[in-house]
């Protein structure tokens, strides 16, 4: 996209250098990222980001809506309620596929969640770049005027809300076998809150605990929230000794409702240049003839799970619970980033954060995710090379 960067950084690319930029990476926490890492940054032109941003704005301006939370009551009908939400989201993901229409490239939202995303590595990552490529110190991954210590002193602001570090948890699922681990190491090392298991919270009346290092039980007064009920719910084999349906005397960091409330359920209701033409199954009136121009999705899965990219009416006509699913018209994504060996898709992901009396979200920083593949997920690009997680760089201000 930016011919300069581009052309920069090809030059100096090589194989060795990719592997040198890995085991940077490694030697942090002497362990090696489970999901796949990109060999470029995204270089965004000063066009399509005003673009990226407007789009962003649309769909902020929607979830503002007085009637938002009327609106999206649904979603946690289908899902469940934990007590003591919150005004509003914590954390924004706002994913833009980077695509074609009409002769023009044009981003167009794919997803969006009210759910934290890799706040931590994102930052490490683009400054392992900047350490292996000098000359993208010229750039930033950064929106909002931000740098690396202003962006990480507001990340932890909004995690901690000021409350003492060992009163704040990063709450998650088995976190040592999560892919996105490398972000919870991340986490505790710049922020300096402990990593802690649903299995490992005892309640006591409305209070939570958890046990240090050593062996101390310290009261939970913060949780900053990566626990994904979808997961959590398929884990049958997990005993957990608190019920995220009681009323806790805990803040949230990322309130479990609010990722069900913005999610792919609001996908519907946006119209607009930067979305794409979805239904809700329930209100499909009749099945379209040119299925093979559209995706079935479920509302409120994860990674791409449930995902049905070649349908048949069978598909649709064997769906039970038709709320819980949507028709979205598949988008021509644009190979756009220019390979020693072809081109390669992106998706764009935005990161915002909103603390507690702000009036809007503040988007900070980015997500990347490069394709060769019919889709952007792992699965579309095994073995693949010049694909997988990265991030977007901006010319600065």
């Amino acid at each position: 996209m930016n011919p300069k960067y581009r052309q920069l950084f090809n030059d100096n690319f090589s194989t060795a250098k990719y592997n040198d930029f890995i085991n940077d990476i490694t030697a942090d926490f002497d362990y090696k990222v489970t999901f796949r890492i990109g060999e470029t940054p995204f270089f965004i032109t000063k066009e399509l980001k005003a673009q990226l941003l407007e789009g962003c704005q649309e769909v902020i301006d929607f979830i503002q809506k007085d009637d938002f939370k009327t609106l999206t009551n649904r979603a946690l009908e289908l899902n469940r309620k934990v007590p003591n939400e919150d005004h509003h989201t914590t954390f924004l993901a706002i994913d833009f596929g980077i695509c074609e229409e009409d002769g023009e490239i044009v981003p167009k939202l794919i997803e969006v969640q009210g759910f934290p995303s890799l706040f931590n590595f994102q930052n490490h990552l683009s400054q392992k770049f900047v350490n292996h490529y000098p000359f993208l110190s010229e750039l930033t991954p950064f929106l909002n005027g931000l740098n690396q210590q202003s962006y990480l002193k507001l990340i932890e602001e909004v995690i901690c809300n000021d409350l003492p570090k060992e009163n704040v948890i990063l709450l998650e699922v088995e976190p040592e076998k999560q892919n996105t681990k490398i972000d919870f190491y991340y986490c505790k090392r710049d922020i300096g809150i402990p990593v802690v298991c649903v299995t490992e919270l005892v309640q006591k009346g409305k209070q939570l605990f958890y046990h240090n290092e050593k062996g101390v039980a310290i009261q939970v007064k913060r949780i900053y929230n990566r626990v994904i009920f979808d997961e959590l719910d398929l884990r049958t084999d997990l005993q957990l000794n608190f019920d995220f349906s009681s009323d806790l005397e805990v803040e949230w960091a990322g309130h479990p409702n609010w990722f069900f409330r913005i999610s792919k359920f609001i996908l519907p209701y946006l119209k607009g240049k930067y979305f794409i033409e979805t239904t809700l199954l329930s209100d499909l009136k009749e099945i379209p003839t040119d299925l093979e121009n559209y995706v079935l999705k479920p509302l409120f899965s994860f990674s791409g799970s449930g995902v049905i990219f070649h349908i048949q009416p069978g598909d649709i006509e064997a769906i039970k619970e038709k709320d819980l699913y949507i028709l979205q018209k598949k988008v021509n994504y644009k190979p756009i980033i220019q390979s020693p060996d072809g081109k390669v898709k992106a998706e764009v992901r935005l990161l915002a954060v909103w603390k507690k009396n702000d009036p809007a979200p503040t988007l900070v920083t980015n997500l990347v995710r490069l394709s060769r593949g019919e889709m952007i997920g792992v699965k579309f690009n095994k073995d693949k090379d010049w694909v997988g997680g990265t991030v977007g760089m901006f010319e600065k201000d």
